[in-house]
């Protein structure tokens, strides 16, 4: 599911060889409020989907873009953050984007809950890039293959594309703080392909044991950490974990950038798979991973999801200052 603050995801190709996490079968906690909360979601998500493919992704994305951003303060979200990298740019430009990053929210989140028609799709969508030659070599080898994007377009597309043409691919998700939505959120994750590991310690160790063992993965590193380094991100500081870098330095997997950019009719993909980045000192290389983002980005702004809190500059000036405090001394 493609949603604000929902995810680090994580997805691999190749034949699975650790045990994914399952989807926790004890009966979840929770108030009455989140009990209603993911009623109504199911009822919304199940409606959507008994609707033709055009007019479920027209309905959702107005959905999220017309009431969704507006109530939940997406779409100022995405202004201020338009504004705080390209300052010049016209409010009306903002606002625009803004739009149609919305838009494009409500369009993958009810796409990726309908994981047969994403495949189906995907079986026949472009699969292009200068990576796949070395894909195809790392995979017949056995060598692990780790995948690396953000969240642009709809970044589950090129890891169904992959399922579709018989790579098993699996991942590690954020679970959601609604803990009924996260249970049918989970098995979602599992439909499309195992091993899918949950966030945390446990399952990064998960996944790191997988690909060491000769499977393959993707990270989302475009997610605000504060224990992250500063790498400039269109112009302005963002931290960044090198977590997907040091992952492939300790494991040897080939490092690939790929994106799934949605096409003009709103509903098909192409999915491209950049030339690997080498391997290096993991700053220089997640440095490397957000300069091909940032390329992306520009391309088309609105196919990134600006919902993010991705700099979050006031928290950092805050920390600076504290740091700046402490070396100054007594």
């Amino acid at each position: 599911m493609a949603g604000p603050d929902h995810k680090a995801d994580d997805t691999h190709a190749g034949k699975p060889k650790g045990k994914a996490s399952k989807p926790a079968s004890q009966k979840p906690r929770g108030g009455w409020q989140d009990r209603l909360s993911d009623k109504v979601l199911r009822g919304m998500i199940s409606a959507a989907l008994a609707l033709p493919l055009k007019q479920r992704l027209r309905l959702m994305g107005w959905a999220v873009r017309q009431i969704v951003a507006p109530l939940a303060g997406y779409r100022k979200r995405s202004m201020d953050n338009l504004a705080h990298v390209w300052p010049d740019m016209p409010e009306a430009d903002r606002r625009r984007i803004a739009d149609a990053v919305s838009d494009n929210a409500g369009r993958t989140m009810i796409e990726n809950y309908d994981v047969p028609g994403l495949l189906a799709r995907m079986a026949s969508a472009s699969v292009t890039g200068d990576g796949l030659p070395a894909m195809e070599q790392a995979r017949a080898e056995g060598r692990p293959i780790l995948f690396v994007t953000g969240h642009y377009g709809n970044f589950e597309a090129p890891r169904a594309a992959l399922v579709a043409r018989g790579w098993r691919i699996g991942g590690l998700y954020r679970p959601m703080a609604n803990p009924f939505f996260n249970e049918h959120y989970a098995a979602n994750m599992h439909a499309l392909s195992d091993p899918v590991f949950e966030q945390g310690r446990r399952g990064t160790m998960g996944l790191l044991r997988h690909i060491r063992e000769g499977g393959m993965g993707v990270l989302l590193f475009d997610v605000y950490s504060s224990d992250g380094v500063p790498i400039d991100f269109l112009g302005q500081p963002a931290p960044t974990l090198t977590s997907a870098a040091d992952i492939a330095l300790k494991t040897g997997a080939l490092f690939v950038p790929f994106f799934g950019i949605r096409q003009s009719d709103g509903q098909s993909f192409k999915a491209v798979f950049e030339a690997p980045i080498p391997h290096g000192d993991p700053v220089e290389m997640m440095r490397e991973a957000t300069a091909r983002l940032e390329a992306r980005i520009k391309e088309d702004p609105a196919q990134w999801f600006w919902i993010h809190r991705r700099w979050k500059p006031r928290r950092q000036a805050k920390r600076q200052r504290k740091r700046a405090a402490a070396n100054m001394g007594p």
